[in-house]
C-alpha cells in the first residue's frame, strides 16, 4: 500500500513538472509528515479544538492527500518506506533500532561495516525520494526525525 502511495506521489510530482515543462519554474512541493499525531489533529482535517490557521491556508491552496498508510506502526521503518517506496523487508529496516538486533549485527560484521553503514547502504543502492526529485530539478530539504545518513541537508540537482 505505501509503495503505491509513494509511487502515486512521485507520479504526481512528475506530472506537475511535465505540465510546467515550458515554464521556467517547476511547482513548489511541500510534503509534511508528522509523527505521533492523529490524522484529524489539524483544523483543516476537522478537529473541533486544535487551530492550525497557517496549515489550513496551505491545505486550502494545495493538493491534499487525506489518507496515507504505512505497513508498520513503527517510526523508523515507516519513514524508510516513505522515502524509498519499499516495504520494510525490502529496505531492510524493520524496527526502530535495527542496529541492535543480533541478525543485523552479525550481517554487518560479515559485511565488514557497522550496522548503521550497512543500513544506509541500502538507501544508496535503491535511491530515495530526494534524489529522484533532484533529477527533476527540485531542491529537497528534510528536517526532524531522520536516522539514515545525510538527508538532514538539502539535496540539490546536479549542476
Amino acid at each position: 500500500m505505501t509503495k503505491s502511495i509513494v509511487t502515486a506521489f512521485c507520479v504526481l510530482l512528475l506530472a506537475c513538472s511535465f505540465a510546467y515543462a515550458e515554464s521556467e519554474t517547476p511547482p513548489n512541493v511541500v510534503l509534511i509528515l508528522s509523527d505521533d499525531q492523529g490524522y484529524t489533529d489539524y483544523g483543516f482535517m476537522g478537529h473541533p479544538e486544535i487551530e492550525t490557521p497557517h496549515l489550513d491556508k496551505l491545505a486550502s491552496e494545495s493538493a491534499l492527500f487525506r489518507r496515507g498508510y504505512v505497513p508498520t506502526a513503527l517510526c523508523r521503518p515507516s519513514l524508510m518506506t516513505l522515502i524509498t517506496g519499499l516495504y520494510s523487508h525490502q529496505n531492510k529496516t524493520t524496527g526502530n533500532d535495527p542496529r541492535n538486533t543480533p541478525a543485523n549485527k552479525a550481517h554487518a560484521e560479515k559485511a565488514g561495516k557497522s550496522a548503521t553503514e550497512l543500513l544506509i547502504s541500502h538507501i544508496d543502492k535503491t535511491g530515495a525520494l530526494p534524489q529522484w526529485l533532484a533529477e527533476r530539478g527540485y531542491v529537497s530539504h528534510q528536517s526532524g526525525k531522520w536516522w539514515e545518513g545525510s538527508f538532514g541537508a538539502a539535496v540539490s540537482p546536479k549542476e
